[in-house]
């Protein structure tokens, strides 16, 4: 694929990217006047983003278009789409956006009890290009944080529409945020606690201007939120500037998930593994109870066969829905296996479905990245 995958920067034409047009985009609409306001005084909102475990009423998907940076490698990715959103129609309504050119292929592959929605998007993260859905005074809500491609990274002309667009199709009630994220790069408990990594939000790429206790200001208004941990993170090195879904997780109350990568694994991100743990290990949530951390060993693509550079063999971009928990399942059977029953364990009451997802897993992503959950009223 020619685009920025989700674990390493590629350098062709990043440069050009990150330095030319792509700021630009990022530096205009929303995000830019965001930058120059003083928002580090509190404000209190309205909203409570519910955990994930919560009841959905239903789940997102995107089917990727053949005219994308998959390229060629687009029915391998609509296949691993079209498994997600068969297994999740099996617990849950499930909703996928897809190009009107594409709607035919994108039913015979996912089946009847998945609806289709005839609208463009540039890429499958929908995680990350959708709305976050969050509970209101008055009901159902939802916030569209702006999405700019990962800071300008990759074109987004379809996708820096989804959420608005989705919004208005279910008429839920939209909420501007003063501010540029991406729904993977949020990861609440739903009693006020907030896990996020700085690298991915406290970035000129996103919100220029604007400091920590700025972002953090908004983020607490609009999530509803007393208490953000924050977390390093790793600049530059995947698309996402390194998103917490892909390092730690809410699971039972009071307990985290941390992705441990294995120990042949790249050293930059041992170290953030590293320093996320210690961290960690001296934080307390919004209750003020330390946390329970426990540890998930990624794959170990030595022993998957031939990997490229950004397969993502992370077991922590689960996702959580109605009655189950959807695990990627990457084909070495022990690690598979015993993350598998590792995040059971964790998710008590849950049917454990394993997934296998080749193609989102060599681009970089996993099951979190490639959904987004509506809660139910």
């Amino acid at each position: 694929m020619k685009h920025l995958r989700r674990r390493s920067l590629m350098r062709s034409g990043a440069a050009a990217l990150l330095g030319g047009a792509g700021l630009a985009a990022c530096a205009s609409g929303p995000e830019a006047k965001a930058g120059t306001q003083d928002m580090s005084a509190p404000r209190r909102g309205t909203w409570r983003m519910p955990a994930e475990s919560a009841e959905h009423a239903r789940t997102f998907l995107a089917w990727p278009p053949r005219d994308s940076v998959w390229e060629e490698y687009a029915e391998d990715a609509q296949r691993d789409i079209a498994g997600i959103a068969r297994a999740l129609a099996d617990f849950e309504p499930v909703t996928l956006l897809a190009a009107p050119g594409e709607l035919k292929a994108a039913r015979r592959a996912c089946g009847a009890d998945v609806e289709i929605l005839p609208v463009p998007v540039d890429d499958l993260w929908i995680r990350d290009s959708g709305p976050t859905f969050v509970a209101g005074a008055k009901g159902l809500e939802a916030i569209d944080f702006h999405f700019n491609g990962w800071g300008g990274k990759q074109e987004h002309r379809r996708d820096a529409r989804v959420a608005r667009g989705i919004l208005q199709r279910h008429r839920v009630p939209r909420i501007d945020a003063q501010l540029t994220a991406e729904g993977g790069a949020l990861e609440v408990d739903g009693h006020g606690t907030l896990l996020a990594t700085e690298s991915s939000l406290v970035n000129a790429n996103r919100n220029p201007g604007m400091s920590r206790d700025a972002v953090e200001a908004e983020l607490k208004r609009l999530l509803g939120v007393t208490e953000v941990i924050w977390l390093p993170g790793v600049r530059g090195r995947d698309i996402t500037d390194y998103h917490i879904d892909a390092l730690a997780r809410f699971c039972e109350d009071g307990k985290l998930l941390l992705s441990r990568p294995p120990e042949n694994g790249a050293a930059v991100w041992r170290r953030a593994y590293e320093t996320s743990r210690r961290i960690l290990e001296k934080a307390t949530d919004a209750r003020g109870r330390q946390l329970e951390i426990i540890d998930l060993p990624e794959a170990d693509p030595s022993r998957l066969g031939r990997r490229g550079p950004e397969f993502l063999g992370g077991y922590a971009n689960y996702y959580v829905a109605n009655g189950a928990v959807l695990v990627p399942r990457f084909g070495d059977r022990k690690s598979d296996r015993n993350a598998a029953s590792l995040i059971g364990e964790l998710h008590p009451g849950r049917e454990v479905v394993p997934v296998e997802i080749p193609m989102i897993a060599e681009g970089g992503g996993g099951i979190h990245c490639s959904t987004q959950q509506q809660p139910a009223p």
